[in-house]
């Protein structure tokens, strides 16, 4: 091939690429987008938990409305985790308790800080994890804030779904788990993939060039298709009950909705539970997060729980002594 025709090809080559970019960006797949939610704002890759916050990271992040978060040292959305001689009650869940739709102090967990002020309330909630990433979050957490208590905000609308697969949200990777013949539970999925959202956000090529996403799109799908596994949600949330006694601390269970099949399973984990049905939310179509109203609710039923057991297991420790 002489340099002329080499030529050639490059531009015919070139200009099909062109196309094919202009092709795309018309196009406009959602799956190749850059998202704007909590998730690609405030979080970074990963490798055991598929995202996590950034520590020090400020965002302002619009849903069903536009809400203003602000992470500390230890990428939580709260106040700095300084212990104070109280005991630590630590919530664990998703964007339920991390708080989309809510400002700060608008958030059951900061409105349970003015009402019960004996303890030290601390929210470690992460928007977008399933029960899985919460236990494995939960142990990374462990060894600097070691709660009394943990109360585990279970999100009936989807933890579910979130369990059962290693992709969720648009494209996000993240670990699962499996139940062997036995009832135990391994760990799958891991080292995560990075996920594009998060590759359009960190690098160069992707950012601007549509057909990167598509080439890496296509690596992720192909590398780390999605799978589904039998929902292990009731051994998770004992593998939890399970890390938390062991620890010498309580787990308690707070429920979106009420969901009889983990009811049944709490009974015989005799894990209490209470159920936070009739707060108010904003639309399906937004998520259903708590609005002001909604959360003003949970913080007083999780008031009275708590206050409940904290009383029945003094009275418990009395009687022992």
């Amino acid at each position: 091939m002489n340099l002329k025709s080499l030529g050639s090809t490059l531009v015919t080559i070139l200009l099909s690429l062109l196309a094919v970019e202009a092709a795309l960006r018309l196009a406009d797949f959602r799956v190749l987008r850059q998202d704007a939610s909590e998730r690609s704002l405030s979080y970074d890759y990963d490798a055991e938990l598929g995202w996590i916050p950034v520590p020090y990271s400020e965002a302002v992040v619009t849903t069903a409305r536009t809400i203003h978060a602000k992470h500390n040292s230890l990428g939580l959305r709260d106040i700095e985790f300084l212990p104070n001689g109280r005991p630590t009650i630590l919530f664990l869940g998703d964007s339920f308790v991390w708080g989309v739709d809510a400002e700060a102090n608008e958030r059951f967990t900061d409105l349970l800080r003015e009402r019960l002020p004996r303890f030290s309330i601390l929210n470690a909630g992460v928007s977008g994890y399933g029960t899985d990433q919460e236990l494995l979050w939960l142990k990374r957490l462990w060894p600097t804030i070691k709660p009394a208590v943990v109360v585990l905000l279970f999100c009936t609308d989807n933890d579910r779904l979130d369990n059962g697969t290693n992709v969720r949200y648009g494209g996000y990777r993240k670990p699962y788990f499996e139940m062997t013949a036995d009832g135990s539970l391994i760990a799958r999925g891991q080292p995560v993939p990075k996920s594009l959202k998060l590759m359009i956000r960190d690098e160069w090529l992707p950012r601007h060039a549509w057909l990167a996403r598509l080439a890496s799109f296509t690596y992720v799908e192909v590398h780390a298709p999605q799978i589904f596994v039998p929902d292990p949600t009731d051994r998770l949330v004992g593998a939890i009950d399970d890390f938390v006694t062991g620890n010498s601390s309580r787990l308690l269970v707070a429920l979106q909705h009420k969901d009889d099949q983990l009811i049944s399973s709490l009974q015989q984990r005799r894990i209490p539970f209470v159920t936070l049905d009739g707060a108010a939310a904003y639309g399906a179509e937004h998520g259903a997060h708590f609005t002001p109203e909604g959360n003003q609710f949970v913080s007083r039923i999780l008031e009275t729980f708590l206050n409940e057991q904290v009383s029945q297991s003094s009275r418990t420790a009395g009687e022992r002594n």
